[in-house]
């Protein structure tokens, strides 16, 4: 039965006993089997009562009506399934698929029109099957002795029965009837009974190899040698003191094949190895009922019980079309697919439960999965929670659109700054260009081509030695940049100041050596700053999971903080001393005051490192380094016009400005 249950998947079953040992012990090692064997549960356990009651069937047949189960078990005898059809033809209950026991598989009481609408199709065990050579010539010889003491003689009575005559000395009555004497000689081929049927011996064949185990059990018995027996001192059994346990010891080593194919041996308890029969009943048309064989069930001294079965010849009889190849389904629940797992109904059975998916992460790639299974750290599951995928990695890389506009912007940057040099190069002996010190507008125009091309570094898969130079080129670059405005700057105050009484003597402080000293010494400073983090903390690439959980976000870890706040910090506070200083010198008398550029110019600078700071914290993976690349950008783009746009517009737009007397104010008309 199990064999069955398992071969076509019915899980959820209902069973049916009788009230006695049978039914008690059925009840008991079937739940039991069924839920180790085949992970299998009842959806009702119930016993049919003995004798006439019509109540307890009728709670019964309800029960299987109500329940989702589709199969039903009965071990039974055939006086209960004669109740218990009648009150499911009362209730009408169809669509049931029926399991027998060997005790009604073959019933013919139950194989009528009238149940056979609710029994067709139904799958039972019966003993095996057999062929048993020469038993019909064998049956067909027998004849009844010639003197018959007897008067109860069963060949006698069969063949009183079967001629229809009677033997001598026949009753009076007989023969005042005209009834024929029986010669003995009568011919059994003529005349059709049952008896000489031997197409379907069950019991019988049963009984031949018992009758065929003790031969072979006896004849190795009587095979055995004085002096080389199995017993005690070597001795053998002895035919006319023969000892039970002594024939069981052959016994117990029988192992031979009928000529019907079938194995006999018995294993170590002493059982016989099973083997079974599976019938189906098939409801033909016109009303006729036929029981077929569909399948053996049986275990070999090798193997384990096994199922062999020709489903295409299985009668199914469901939605009032009698089917060969639709196989009914008995769960309680649908398997749970791959990338679900079990969740098991509070207060049910073990077969009844709901699909939930996997989590996040986590996937199942076998059908009915207790628990799901958490992906590798650089995996995570797919989208039916089936399989593990590797992790989207992410970075500002150049294919991005993002790093395509910054790219971009960056390489227009150091276009625009190698114009403009180019511009000064060619007009270097003009006064715009020579006035306050062409060498740091040179320097200037080099940092800031230095600040745009640093910005490439935060593109692209960061590698150690990109993590390690973008900060230290970008805060070296910006630090030249803001230093020689600084410088500038200072000049400015320095040769206003020294035009007034007494202060000739200031502008000795700020020649071209000093100048140069003054920015040289201010970037050393940063790069210290640089080394001594570079050495003691480095920036590495990190593989970041914490921002999300489907992605490896690929990024530059600062390694120090604190490096990282002395490198901003050191350029905030040149930058805000420049604008100070820019700032008290915005009114100074004079027709191109650079004071005024270098105001506006510090004051976008500032502006956008100050807006730089939340939006960095604030901005997850690759968009960190965006708004690092896009304040690079915005403040080298705002140095770049501010202080070089003016400049230009005189050079090539208005050259007659480009005097020293203009410079000077001299040759304007109020």
């Amino acid at each position: 039965m199990l064999q069955i249950l398992k071969r076509f998947g019915w899980t959820w079953v209902g069973l049916l006993v009788s009230d006695d040992d049978y039914g008690h012990y059925v009840a008991q090692s079937f739940q039991s089997e069924l839920h180790y064997s085949i992970g299998g549960c009842l959806a009702y356990l119930e016993t049919l009562p003995w004798g006439d009651n019509p109540v307890e069937l009728r709670r019964i047949v309800g029960l299987m009506k109500k329940s989702t189960a589709r199969v039903v078990i009965v071990f039974a005898h055939q006086i209960h399934m004669i109740q218990l059809m009648e009150e499911v033809v009362n209730q009408n209950v169809t669509g049931l698929q029926w399991m027998a026991s060997e005790a009604w598989t073959s019933a013919n009481v139950l194989q009528t029109p009238r149940f056979m609408p609710y029994l067709g199709g139904t799958l039972g065990i019966a003993i095996r099957r057999g062929e048993i050579p020469g038993l019909r010539d064998f049956l067909l010889r027998i004849r009844p002795h010639d003197k018959i003491d007897d008067e109860n003689s069963m060949v006698k009575q069969f063949w009183e029965h079967t001629f229809q005559c009677r033997f001598a000395p026949p009753p009076v009555e007989w023969m005042e009837a005209g009834g024929a004497l029986c010669s003995g000689e009568e011919d059994l081929q003529t005349v059709e009974t049952t008896f000489l049927d031997v197409s379907n011996l069950r019991p019988e064949y049963n009984i031949y190899k018992a009758v065929y185990a003790l031969v072979y059990a006896l004849d190795q018995m009587l095979r055995c040698e004085p002096g080389r027996g199995p017993f005690s001192e070597h001795s053998c059994a002895s035919l006319q003191q023969l000892e039970p346990w002594q024939l069981m010891h052959y016994l117990e080593k029988v192992n031979f094949t009928t000529s019907f194919g079938d194995e006999v041996s018995f294993d170590k308890n002493g059982d016989a190895l099973p083997i079974y029969d599976v019938m189906n009943w098939v409801w033909l048309p016109g009303g006729k009922t036929e029981v077929q064989n569909v399948g053996v069930v049986k275990k070999t001294p090798m193997k384990a019980e096994e199922l062999m079965i020709n489903e295409d010849k299985i009668f199914w009889n469901f939605d009032t079309v009698k089917l060969f190849d639709f196989v009914p389904r008995s769960v309680c629940s649908e398997s749970c697919p791959p990338g679900t797992r079990i969740v098991r109904r509070k207060g049910q059975p073990l077969c009844c439960f709901d699909c939930v998916p996997c989590s996040e992460g986590k996937i199942t790639n076998q059908t009915d999965s207790i628990e799901c299974l958490s992906c590798p750290e650089d995996f995570w599951s797919s989208k039916q929670n089936d399989h593990c995928v590797p992790k989207e990695i992410e970075f500002l890389s150049y294919d991005d659109p993002l790093g395509i506009c910054l790219t971009t912007a960056s390489l227009l940057g150091t276009f625009i700054c190698s114009i403009v040099f180019a511009i000064f190069i060619y007009h270097r002996s003009t006064p715009v260009v020579r006035a306050n010190n062409s060498e740091l507008s040179y320097l200037i125009l080099v940092s800031l081509k230095l600040c745009f091309l640093c910005s490439l570094l935060f593109i692209g898969q960061p590698q150690l030695w990109t993590c390690q130079l973008r900060h230290a080129v970008f805060g070296i670059s910006f630090v030249l940049c803001v230093s020689c405005i600084l410088v500038k700057t200072m000049v400015v105050l320095a040769v206003f100041r020294s035009s007034k009484p007494g202060g000739g003597s200031k502008l000795k402080w700020f020649g071209s050596v000093q100048q140069r000293g003054t920015v040289l010494a201010l970037t050393c400073v940063q790069a210290v700053v640089c080394t001594v983090w570079i050495i003691s903390a480095s920036p590495t690439p990190h593989a970041n999971t914490r921002y999300h959980n489907d992605k490896i976000i690929y990024e530059c870890v600062v390694g120090s903080t604190i490096g990282f706040a002395v490198l901003l910090g050191y350029i905030s506070l040149l930058a805000i001393i420049s604008f100070l200083l820019a700032f008290l010198a915005r009114n100074l008398p004079d027709n191109f005051n650079e004071a005024k550029f270098i105001t506006f110019s510090m004051l976008i600078f500032c502006a956008v490192w100050v807006a730089f700071v939340p939006a960095y914290v604030n901005s997850p993976g690759k968009y960190a380094d965006a708004v690092e690349v896009f304040a690079i950008l915005a403040s080298s783009f705002g140095l770049l016009v501010a202080l070089f746009g003016p400049k230009c517009y005189i050079i090539l737009l208005k050259p007659e400005k480009n005097t020293r007397k203009a410079i000077m104010g001299r040759d304007i008309k109020r």
